[in-house]
């Protein structure tokens, strides 16, 4: 099949159905990965195929270096790009996005970033920055005042280095100019993600402006919301899949599973786009529904990486397939998590469980457990250990505790097949370090970590758990050790 560039498309049945010409910005989005572009603007480019909400479009911005190569996609397609929905059965459902009118790289032109961003016109900035992107102390919830980058954007406002930087500076040129404040909406997968938020931007405020961070307080709207859509690293493969099979040139396209759900609290400063018309949940209390999804797929998540890499498994719906690994993921879910949970409006607990296997075990997807453990230092602290928290008074522990021995003897570096396990973390030479002294030893020294474990790590309890299955591990094996633990529970 004859192939052409994504943005010289002219007549594909796949192409926005709306006049992209009459797109404003209404929306400037911080960290314009796959998961965004599967997620929030795909509601939104649903939203425009109604004939709406054209004054909303997205105006992605990236602050790291790595975003310089979306920047050199985004300008080279003209914000275009393909998600494709891969079904169970094999079927691929492709649809070419256009919310995404516009992007820039801060370090290029950070005053242009802040005008865009103070512009009466722009109404929210969002933001999908990652679980580790927010310069909180997990242990302790406190933003780190003395991180570089938080000190450059206090001593420097209007040259801002950080997303906080950004949103402050922004903040307060619209306060200066007597310009309402846009909403702030967190989408990362974060436990009260917008009240996350609201400490870091006010904290990053109080540095400069004491007064400042006085008027974001009274002013600004910070919603918490649920995100939820299996979104794997876009491949070569991807790549080649697009262009053989649709004719589209398409330098970074976007493959997810069928399943999406955005679960917000109507709570906004100047107004939203009608997402309740395209299958968004407004609700006025999201936290139900976010302990549900952190503390069970994300959770499970963990599960399938850490016991899987063990075992030398490479993708998520090999390890969900396997007898064992399933087994122990559903007993935890079943015996520990679930547990912890609300009641979820609308929702049976029980077959959300039973869809999430089905989930995991869709081939097409192809996730890999090394993007699931990737910063798992960043993960572990939000969605598993909250529900070891939680546990801990008089609640079961044991699985909780044996899946952080799994992830602890992962970061030792080897498979009980010889393989190496990739240690892709902020955080990994400190915690291959700990893994090393573990190794010579020292059981306990994993958990010591206080900026990943805090008071759980010395809890006696959690540390007895965590010690026998760390020997047990080693002495038997993962699958004898998963086996036992699925029969105790």
């Amino acid at each position: 099949m004859t192939s052409v560039k994504i943005n010289e498309l002219t007549d594909s049945p796949l192409l926005p159905d709306y006049d992209r010409n009459a797109i404003t910005t209404g929306i400037v989005h911080f960290g314009l990965g796959n998961f965004h572009r599967a997620h929030q603007a795909m509601y939104l480019d649903r939203l425009m195929s109604q004939g709406k909400a054209l004054d909303w479009g997205i105006c992605g911005v990236g602050v790291m270096p790595s975003d310089q190569r979306m920047r050199d996609v985004m300008k080279a397609q003209e914000g275009l790009y393909t998600l494709v929905l891969k079904h169970t059965d094999g079927t691929l459902e492709p649809r070419v996005i256009g919310s995404i009118h516009d992007y820039m790289y801060a370090p290029d032109d950070p005053a242009r970033v802040l005008e865009v961003m103070a512009a009466p016109t722009t109404r929210i900035v969002s933001l999908t920055v990652t679980e580790g992107g927010y310069n909180i102390d997990d242990a302790t919830g406190v933003f780190n005042t003395a991180a570089p980058g938080a000190v450059h954007d206090a001593e420097n406002p209007s040259q801002p280095q950080t997303t906080f930087g950004y949103i402050v500076e922004a903040l307060r040129m619209r306060r200066d100019a007597g310009v309402a404040p846009f909403t702030v909406m967190s989408c990362d997968n974060l436990p009260g993600n917008g009240k996350v938020a609201h400490t870091a931007v006010l904290a990053q405020a109080r540095m400069t402006d004491p007064d400042l961070a006085e008027w974001i307080e009274q002013n600004v709207a910070f919603p918490n919301c649920m995100v939820d859509r299996i979104t794997p690293v876009t491949t070569e493969q991807d790549i080649a899949m697009v262009r053989d099979k649709y004719g589209i040139e398409d330098s970074w396209p976007v493959t997810a599973e069928p399943f999406a759900q955005w679960v917000l609290e109507d709570k906004f400063t100047l107004g939203r786009p009608a997402y309740e018309e395209v299958g968004v949940q407004l609700v006025d209390d999201v936290v139900p529904y976010e302990l549900m999804k952190l503390r069970l797929l994300n959770a499970s998540h963990q599960s399938l990486a850490h016991w899987g890499r063990l075992l030398g498994i490479e993708y998520a719906h090999e390890a969900a397939a396997d007898a064992d690994i399933a087994a122990i993921t559903r007993a935890y879910v079943e015996r520990e998590a679930l547990r912890t949970l609300r009641p979820v409006p609308g929702i049976d607990l029980s077959e959300y469980v039973n869809s999430l296997f089905e989930r995991f075990t869709n081939p097409s997807i192809a996730d890999t457990l090394a993007r699931l453990a990737q910063d798992a230092s960043d993960r572990m602290p939000k969605f598993v250990l909250p529900t070891v928290r939680d546990n801990l008074a008089s609640g079961p522990i044991q699985l909780g505790a044996a899946m952080c021995a799994a992830w602890a003897l992962g970061e030792e570096g080897t498979a009980e097949d010889g393989s190496t396990i990739v240690v892709d973390d902020k955080q990994g030479e400190r915690l291959q370090q700990l893994a090393a002294r573990q190794r010579a030893g020292e059981d306990e020294a994993f958990i010591s970590d206080q900026q990943v474990f805090g008071e759980i790590g010395s809890d006696p309890r959690f540390s007895a758990a965590f010690t026998r299955s760390l020997h047990e591990l080693r002495e038997k094996g993962a699958r004898a050790v998963m086996r036992a633990l699925v029969a105790e529970a």
